[in-house]
């Protein structure tokens, strides 16, 4: 409870109050002054409606008090402690507010117009419609804090913690919230255009139906946060981080995103136009896809990932089977000899699962093959994957099997339709003896038969006239 002789003395007025202050505070009264003097107790005191335009409230406790529509414009509120004080409609226009505790504070529709509240304590504090236009929230904490609607245009959140924050439709526009803590908070349908979010942190954060439009993003951590229909046009998302990032409709025209770190976005439905790749001293390249946004980058600007495609290209080995303990002998070695001749052998295991279809994966991968090995022995799932491969691809396929097994049923068709690429079946007995006849029974022949499928595919068009036939 609130001490009467303070309440006694603010009473009187805001000018006796701060005149008592001033003799009051420590730095100007001798020592042994009586405590009650240096910190006032205002606690759970009713000072609804109450003028305390330009009080001096330092260190005062107020916790539990009823503030509601009180004016305290102008008031210097450093280190006051308002823990679920009742501030409602409160007039707080400029006031200084920093390092005070706010925490379950309710302060909806209270008006904080260039207030300062430099590492205020706003844990959980409820500022529903509040209004902070320009004012000042440097390394503030509100963690939890619930200000949906509120207003906090041109204020400056840089450093807040604002964690688990309820910002639902508030208004952020050309804040500064550079270096925030925005993790798991619910931006949802907030104005944040022409904010900067610089360094910002917003995983798992809610910013579905956002408006982001010209927002500085620059190095921002959306791993996991939820753009769903957001508008992030001309946002600058440089070396941002996007991982496993939901921008399902959302709005993505003339953005900047070098140095973007992309994987697993869900663009579903995304409005993908005008992405500016390039530094900006750097020509201005743009491309319409950001998944792909950072591997043409790579590709104008790096010499080395240019020459790893020419040379997968080139050098690429894909080679199939079964990778069981039993198998692994076979496949290893084939892989280790791979290597000594200077190819780039890529394995693709059988039993191991994944999320991707293996036609697919197998497709892509053959795509980038010089020639293919397929060990056939105990076949499970590789013939419906070579009957899906074969067909569209004009490489070399060397399968290999023990010789106490038989190819599947199907590899007899498959060899037929496709034996212009297809090589005989290659027998062994064991992987030893297969390593003593690689080059010459695996290695040469598929070399050879792709400079010959390399000539076939440079033949000119054969070409019939009905002048032959007449």
């Amino acid at each position: 409870m609130a001490d009467e002789r303070h309440l006694d003395v603010l009473a009187q007025g805001v000018e006796a109050w701060n005149s008592w202050r001033k003799q009051s505070d420590p730095k100007l009264i001798a020592s042994g002054r009586r405590a009650w003097e240096l910190e006032p107790d205002l606690s759970e005191a009713d000072l609804q409606g109450a003028n305390l335009s330009g009080a001096d409230l330092t260190r005062a406790n107020l916790s539990g008090a009823d503030l509601q529509e009180a004016n305290l414009d102008g008031a210097d509120l450093k280190e006051a402690n308002f823990t679920r004080a009742y501030l409602y409609r409160a007039n707080l226009v400029m006031a200084d507010l920093s390092w005070a505790n706010l925490s379950g504070a309710k302060l909806s529709r209270a008006n904080l117009h260039w207030a300062n509240l430099d590492q205020a304590d706003l844990y959980a504090a409820t500022l529903i419609d509040a209004f902070l236009y320009d004012a000042t929230l440097r390394k503030a904490s509100l963690f939890r804090a619930r200000l949906p609607g509120a207003d906090f245009e041109k204020a400056n959140l840089s450093g807040a913690d604002l964690l688990d924050a309820n910002l639902w439709g508030a208004n952020l526009s050309r804040a500064d919230l550079t270096g925030a803590m925005l993790s798991q908070a619910d931006l949802s349908q907030a104005m944040l255009s022409g904010a900067d979010l610089s360094l910002a942190k917003l995983s798992l954060a809610k910013l579905s139906l956002a408006n982001l439009r010209r927002a500085r993003l620059y190095g921002a951590n959306l791993s996991e946060a939820d753009l769903g229909g957001a508008d992030l046009s001309g946002a600058d998302l440089r070396r941002t981080i996007l991982v496993n990032t939901i921008l399902e409709r959302s709005t993505l025209t003339d953005c900047r995103v070098y140095g973007i770190s992309a994987w697993s976005l869900r663009l579903e439905g995304a409005q993908q136009l005008n992405l500016h790749i390039s530094n900006s001293e750097e020509p201005d390249v743009m491309v319409d896809n950001l998944e792909v946004a950072q591997f043409a980058y790579l590709l104008l600007n790096n010499e080395k990932i240019r020459d790893v495609i020419d040379t997968i290209g080139s050098k690429g080995v894909l080679i199939l089977g079964r990778f069981t303990e039993e198998r692994k002998l076979v496949l290893n070695a084939i892989r280790a000899r791979l290597r000594e001749l200077g190819f780039v052998p890529m394995m693709f295991d059988f039993e191991r699962p994944t999320q991707r279809d293996f036609s697919e994966t197998i497709k892509t991968l053959a795509g980038l093959s010089q020639f293919i090995i397929a060990d056939i022995t105990n076949p499970r799932s590789s013939p419906l994957e070579l009957q899906a491969t074969m067909p569209d691809y004009m490489i070399p396929f060397v399968p290999i099997i023990h010789e106490d097994e038989e190819p599947f049923a199907m590899f007899r068709d498959l060899q037929q339709k496709y034996g212009e690429w297809v090589l005989d079946v290659l027998e062994y007995d064991s992987h030893i003896k297969l390593m003593e006849v690689m080059d010459e029974a695996v290695v040469n022949p598929a070399l050879d038969k792709a400079n010959q499928l390399i000539l076939k595919k440079a033949e000119a068009i054969r070409k019939r006239h009905v002048k032959d036939y007449q």
